[in-house]
């Protein structure tokens, strides 16, 4: 069992930064890939960006965000983070971080995922 509890949401204007983050606690974080996913209203639930188990593992973007978003990891902290700049409306929905075991599948489907925590808001303003 992982437990993922999100912070950092909040409100900004077009350009601005975020930077959330994914605490984890129970099982041995670093055994797990991580991931990003978000969820705007009357819209399917995308994968954002996804990294491997190490602390420098690789990462994966969606092609919206590539440039502008950062995934990291620090694995001695049990902690997941989503470095979010030059923010646009298209930004704003509710923000995951999700874990898995699995090896070899597709980082961006959250069917393979095996656990979730609550969301963080991101709401950007133009």
């Amino acid at each position: 069992q992982v437990q993922l509890v999100e912070s950092g949401g909040g409100s900004v204007q077009t350009g601005g930064s975020l930077r959330l983050s994914c605490a984890a606690s129970g099982n041995t974080f670093s055994a797990y890939s991580m991931a990003w996913f978000r969820q705007a209203p009357g819209k399917e639930r995308e994968g954002v960006a996804g990294i491997a188990r190490s602390t420098s593992g690789a990462t994966s973007y969606a092609d919206s965000v590539k440039g502008r978003f950062t995934i990291s990891r620090d694995n001695a902290k049990n902690n997941l983070y989503l470095q979010m700049n030059s923010l646009r409306p298209e930004d704003t929905a509710m923000y995951y971080c999700a874990a898995r075991s699995k090896f070899g599948v597709t980082w961006n489907v959250g069917a393979n995922y095996d656990y979730w925590g609550q969301g963080t808001q991101v709401t950007v303003s133009s």
